[in-house]
């Protein structure tokens, strides 16, 4: 019960450190990061320019954008272009000859009222013939409307009163056919003062007197107006369309703008202001369009790392290792893209992006390198790529980190050790020198001689640089994060290493089957997906704790007496019990990694010793409680520490069978897994049934191979008995 207490704070730190919202934080310090670090390649350069300076260098336009200050320039032009419309109105004429009608046939109206007014007085007027035309003028002039009284003089309406009724009828049909033929043409208003004065050679009748015939001419002029008038709806109708053909005059994105040594006047002035190359002017798209993006690669990031099975899955301490790498990976992308201003041929090419795939690949596990290296792809191709000209992102230089970053971490996936790592140098570089050949050579322009060395020496320098950084930086991740990487299990199995070395010699039982232990467990983790390399290096440590007693361990007892028959179960009990915790002791004492202490404290769970549980039993008078006889645990808090227990437990049976056949063996390994399924000893581990499954086809396999001299099929044994 004694190591109790300090298991119970480690699951508290653990859950501490594991909390989904230490994930979210380092979530979104690499968003913010990744953010800053890309800022500068997505915002243009401000230039300072003055209106009529010389331009130093050709400008092009870093975004498309509309100039509605020259398109409504052409709009307006468009609208100007447009004439006035005007519409002859035919009907003007016959209205015009309506209302002389009216004013001769007001006349005779008044005329023949007056006359009959008179004669049914029966009494001959004193009133002068004067006073007579006075009292019918008045009568005209008030049924005559005011427009028309007032244009009309008195004198012209008193000839018209004083005219005989024919001489009325000659006037008014000579007064409208004039006004009629004079109507019939087009009058505008700048004409009407002509058309008027067309009236006396259309009326010229030498049957009426002067005088009538001016009072005709007065009234003709009075009813000539403009036929020809301007039709404001039809203007603005074809002006409209005029302003809706002009096309919006776009500047695109990569539009030249200014040419190197052009005098920037106004117009290139405004041009400049308009897509934010000056510093008066501020957009704010590329920020949100920067903060989108970034939004986006951290989502798929995120759910790739949570669906990854890795140890990135969980492990917030592994997380904030890859966080590092990936930071690390994009500010060289940013400190290598800044090496473009020295403006040497292909000097970009020697970004070594491939140092990120390497370190996940080594530290982490090569599905989320891939993964990775694609958006390393996407983040270099928009740090790569020139603010102020088209493109938002470098597709070259995508490209190019893309395919290098990949060779990196396949390469890698298939050895890990240090000598590998330079060979994968060297196959970077080699796909690095394709790449960029492939790119140069698909261009329309080819380059020179000199230009394509320079590209392709960069592009192998990046190679070689990813590697020696690699193996720079991995023991500072492995030392720092405590990382069990691929390179140092490799080296835990070395049978040279001080504690396998004294296993050899002071247990050499327990080291045979240790090694046999490695063999299943490896071969059962690879089979659900763990890391086999791990449940072997761990097996070859995880009974370290037997050197302190070796005898007492029946592998261990070549030709010599059991100790145990010697003394108590109790004792035997307290001996058997210790070793896993003398292992992990000793484990930490040579700052052996977690995850090998893990294994050797773990595998046993809190299993029983049903021998000396029973043994015990059969000794005392009333029965003993399983807590007495059982290890301490914890369980196996991992698959791969589970699956060694169940090596360990199957290795040690095993022994025990005569005459061992595949059914034996299988059915062995099938009760020992259910026996630990049913104490409930995979319940921290996450093991599943199928998972289960797996493991025992797959121990069953290996130890298949193993006893196969030994074992006997039923055509052998026939075989043997015909012969006997």
């Amino acid at each position: 019960m004694r190591r109790r207490a300090p298991i119970d704070q480690q699951k508290w730190w653990k859950q501490l450190r594991d909390h989904q919202y230490i994930r979210t934080i380092l979530f979104f310090i690499m968003g913010i990061l990744l953010y800053l670090l890309m800022l500068g390649s997505v915002i243009p350069d401000t230039l300072d320019v003055r209106l009529s300076q010389i331009a130093d260098r050709d400008i092009r336009s870093p975004i498309t954008v509309e100039n509605k200050v020259e398109t409504e320039r052409r709009q307006n032009e468009a609208i100007d272009a447009i004439a006035p419309v005007y519409d002859q109105k035919r009907e003007y004429a016959q209205n015009q000859v309506v209302k002389v009608n009216d004013i001769f046939e007001l006349v005779l109206q008044v005329k023949s009222d007056y006359e009959t007014a008179e004669a049914e007085a029966e009494t001959e007027s004193e009133l002068s013939q004067e006073e007579k035309l006075n009292e019918q003028l008045a009568l005209v002039e008030q049924e005559l409307s005011d427009g028309t009284s007032n244009d009309l003089s008195e004198e012209t309406l008193l000839t018209l009163l004083s005219a005989s009724p024919t001489q009325l009828q000659i006037a008014r049909e000579a007064t409208t056919n004039a006004v009629y033929e004079i109507m019939s043409e087009r009058v505008t208003i700048r004409d009407l003062a002509e058309a008027k004065s067309d009236v006396s050679n259309q009326i010229s009748f030498s049957t009426v007197s002067n005088r009538l015939l001016q009072a005709m001419v007065e009234i003709a002029e009075f009813a000539i107006i403009p036929n020809y008038i301007y039709d404001a709806e039809a203007t603005e109708r074809l002006r409209q369309e005029a302003a809706e053909s002009v096309e919006p005059v776009i500047i695109r994105e990569g539009q030249l703008l200014v040419e190197e040594g052009e005098i920037i006047n106004h117009d290139l002035y405004e041009q400049l202001r308009l897509v934010g190359l000056l510093d008066d002017s501020f957009n704010i798209y590329p920020y949100i369009g920067l903060a989108l993006l970034v939004v986006l690669i951290m989502s798929m990031l995120a759910y790739y790392v949570n669906e990854s099975q890795t140890s990135v899955q969980r492990n917030n301490s592994h997380l904030l290792m890859f966080t590092l790498i990936f930071i690390l990976t994009v500010s060289l992308i940013k400190v290598t893209s800044i090496l473009e201003v020295f403006q040497v041929q292909g000097i970009g090419f020697v970004v070594p992006v491939s140092l990120g795939a390497m370190l996940i690949t080594l530290l982490i596990h090569t599905r989320l390198a891939i993964f990775t290296s694609i958006i390393f792809a996407v983040i270099g191709s928009v740090i790569y790529s020139d603010p102020n000209s088209a493109g938002t992102f470098h597709f070259t230089y995508g490209f190019y980190m893309l395919f290098s970053s990949f060779a990196g971490a396949y390469f890698l996936s298939r050895s890990t050790r240090i000598s590998r790592i330079l060979l994968a140098g060297l196959f970077v570089s080699a796909i690095n020198v394709i790449a960029v050949a492939s790119l140069l050579f698909l261009k329309t322009v080819q380059s020179n001689w000199i230009e394509l060395g320079m590209h392709v020496g960069f592009a192998f320098l990046s190679g070689f640089t990813a590697a020696v950084l690699t193996i720079g930086l991995l023991p500072f991740f492995e030392a720092g994060f405590g990382i069990l990487s691929t390179t140092k299990l490799i080296e835990l199995s070395n049978p040279n290493h001080p504690l396998l070395r004294k296993i050899l010699v002071e247990a050499p039982g327990t080291y045979h089957h240790s090694v046999v232990v490695g063999n299943l467990s490896e071969a059962a983790c690879e089979t659900i997906g763990e890391n086999g390399l791990l449940a072997r290096v761990g097996s070859y440590y995880h009974d370290l704790g037997k050197t302190k007693r070796p005898h007492f361990f029946i592998e261990n007892q070549m030709k010599m007496e059991n100790p145990h028959d010697k003394i108590s179960p109790q004792l035997s009990k307290t001996i058997i019990i210790a070793h896993p915790y003398d292992g992990a002791d000793m484990l930490r004492e040579y700052k052996m990694p977690k995850e090998i202490i893990d294994i050797a404290e773990q595998h046993h769970g809190t299993t029983l010793l049903k021998y000396f549980y029973h043994k015990a039993n059969q000794d005392s008078d009333h029965p003993l409680p399983e807590e007495q006889f059982r290890y301490p645990g914890p369980k196996a808090q991992t698959k791969v520490a589970a699956i060694v227990g169940i090596a360990d437990s199957v290795e040690a049976a095993v022994r025990t069978i005569q005459k061992p056949t595949p059914d034996k063996i299988e059915s062995l390994v099938r009760k020992i897994i259910q026996s630990r399924l049913e104490d409930g000893q995979f319940d921290e581990s996450d093991l599943t049934l199928k998972e289960l499954d797996k493991i025992a086809v797959s121990i069953c396999e290996t130890l298949k191979g193993t006893f196969h001299q030994r074992i006997e099929y039923p055509e052998d044994v026939k075989g043997k008995g015909d012969k006997k």
